[in-house]
């Protein structure tokens, strides 16, 4: 019977610490969506920006990288791809384009909490 209750003791810290782990992988802040004036121009990596295509500024993850934002009111998330950067005393963690924002339901708002979970970082 000890042993059982260590082992499980064991498993429990373990799973613990496992899941610490990867929740401190999520970032919590702001999210918002690029205004329709940046339509057409050039972002920080080179790329034109379309409000059509899921891209976002973010001001440390690296171009390229694939970021899952998750609304945290409606639990909707997509992924979109590190393209631009923000200024940098902007309040918010990502700025996604239109159409990221429109399947994340928050056109109507402008502004809502997200949780960002890196997906895949360019090598």
């Amino acid at each position: 019977m000890a042993r059982y209750l260590i082992a499980m003791l064991f498993l429990g810290i373990g799973i613990l610490l496992a899941l610490g782990a990867s929740a401190a992988l999520a970032k919590t802040g702001f999210a918002v969506y690029y205004s329709d004036k940046y339509q057409g121009r050039q972002t920080a990596n080179g790329e034109i920006f379309d409000q059509k295509i899921f891209t976002a500024a973010h001001n440390e993850l690296p171009y390229g990288t694939l970021v899952k934002v998750t609304n945290l009111e409606n639990n909707h998330s997509v992924i979109v791809k590190i393209n631009d950067r923000m200024a940098q005393n902007n309040p918010n963690i990502i700025d996604v384009s239109r159409r990221a924002a429109e399947k994340l339901g928050f056109i109507e708002q402008g502004r809502v909490s997200v949780t960002l979970e890196t997906v895949k970082t360019r090598r």
